[in-house]
């Protein structure tokens, strides 16, 4: 069997970084995707679809260190969806990726003016990152 997403968007916010028990690194973030297209009239729509991506280990590390709010990136990993009981006695689920590889596409110094720069091979899984179309998000 297979479970695997691959997802290209920007980051809604900067990555949430916290530790679990035994003190490893766990990060989580939100995507956006968008899609768009001309309606019957002709007018210009805009899907955006959010999805929570959360990270564990290294990939935390490098998520933590490197990503911000707004940065275009490829994310892959799996698809997992928890369930809990809320403090209202009423069962909740959440959807989220799981994400096992995350390459970072937007240029460097993209990230706010700051001189941070992402270890090597984390940057696009494209031959030609500056081919890649800016999409206008709505953050």
């Amino acid at each position: 069997m297979i479970n695997k997403a691959i997802l290209v968007g920007r980051l809604g916010k900067d990555p949430e970084v916290r530790y679990t028990p035994d003190g490893a690194m766990v990060t989580s973030f939100s995507l956006a995707t968008d899609e768009q297209w001309k309606d019957k009239s002709g007018e210009k729509v805009q899907k955006t679809e959010w999805h929570n991506i959360v990270t564990f280990g290294k990939l935390a590390e490098i998520c933590g260190n490197y990503l911000a709010k707004g940065l275009l990136v490829y994310i892959e990993g799996r698809i997992r969806t928890r369930a809990w009981e809320g403090k209202d006695g009423v069962k909740r689920y959440t959807t989220e990726i799981i994400a096992q590889d995350m390459k970072m596409l937007s240029p460097k110094g993209a990230d706010r003016g700051e001189s941070r720069s992402a270890p090597e091979g984390h940057y696009s899984p494209f031959n030609d990152a500056s081919a890649l179309p800016e999409d206008d998000v709505p953050f």
